[in-house]
């Protein structure tokens, strides 16, 4: 097997040798940034995750559409299990970057929502987290998980979840919004990583904005103002609390599926599963003292 610098050297977009540093944050895709002569690039690598609804075809689409709709660098070159895109002089946001900026990521979401499906191309991709939960519990089932006991439980929740959903319009969303997937130049906000674009309401990429940069209860409403124009009214607010909870939840079973099928460096999945299970007690607690079910 290739290591990671023969494996950058073998991209066959260079003209001449390359230097590389690792990027570091990445769960599921390996990361590097690329000197090439006086340009720097971003290497990823990355192949198809079926069990995680994932396919690089799609999202090399999805990147080309961000990068003319003026949300993603632009993507130089693609070759199987390969994307180089052009580097951007950007501080990667974290969470108490998003909880200071929450009027810029809200009206920089919105216009993402609002444009990136004219730009879209091939056959729609449906991003509904329920049915991504019901499918994670599936694969889970099939593949013998240490979580198999719990299923039964974490899909009652996601029903429960389901149901507090308002019927909003369908929009192109990013459905990936983990502060690292903002980028700040000073003068633009960027956003990068698309595995998991596709066509939804606006409601779960809300909820992961505001649960991955951990807000509490008055950020997610000024979260909420800020997007919709208006102060939320109760149905908003309990829709958006309860998809907080199926993001988390869906990002607890992410983990679990991963621990299955994937052995990225560096990532303890078992931990993470963990994290994302506290994190979401808490959510579901808050969940039941705000909306009235004990």
């Amino acid at each position: 097997m290739q290591d990671a610098g023969e494996r950058i050297a073998s991209v066959s977009y260079w003209t001449q040798p390359v230097t590389w540093e690792p990027l570091t944050g990445g769960l599921s895709n390996e990361n590097f940034t690329v000197t090439h002569g006086a340009e720097k690039f971003v290497v990823r690598f990355g192949k198809d995750y079926p069990f995680h609804h994932v396919f690089r075809d799609r999202e090399i689409m999805a990147t080309r559409a961000a990068h003319a709709a003026g949300f993603a660098p632009e993507l130089v070159h693609t070759e199987p299990g390969v994307m180089v895109s052009r580097f951007i002089e950007a501080r990667t946001y974290e969470a108490a970057d998003v909880r200071a900026n929450i009027d810029r990521v809200a009206a920089r979401v919105r216009q993402f929502h609002s444009t990136m499906a004219d730009k879209i191309t091939g056959p729609g991709f449906m991003f509904w987290v329920f049915h991504v939960i019901r499918d994670y519990a599936h694969t889970l089932r099939q593949g013998g998980s240490r979580m198999t006991d719990q299923l039964p439980a974490y899909l009652e929740l996601a029903a429960e979840m389901e149901a507090a959903q308002l019927p909003l319009p369908i929009v192109y969303g990013h459905h990936d919004f983990l502060p690292a997937n903002f980028m700040d130049d000073g003068e633009k906000l960027w956003i990068v990583d698309f595995e998991y674009a596709g066509f939804s309401t606006a409601m779960f990429d809300l909820a992961g904005i505001a649960s991955n940069a951990e807000f509490d209860a008055d950020q997610a409403e000024h979260l909420l103002t800020a997007y919709f124009g208006a102060p939320p009214d109760d149905a908003v607010r309990q829709s958006h609390a309860a998809m907080q909870c199926a993001s988390l939840l869906r990002e607890a079973m992410w983990s679990m599926v991963s621990e299955l099928h994937l052995d990225t460096p560096g990532v303890d999945y078992v931990a993470y599963t963990a994290e994302n299970l506290e994190r979401l007690d808490a959510a579901v607690r808050a969940y039941r003292a705000a909306f009235g079910r004990d």
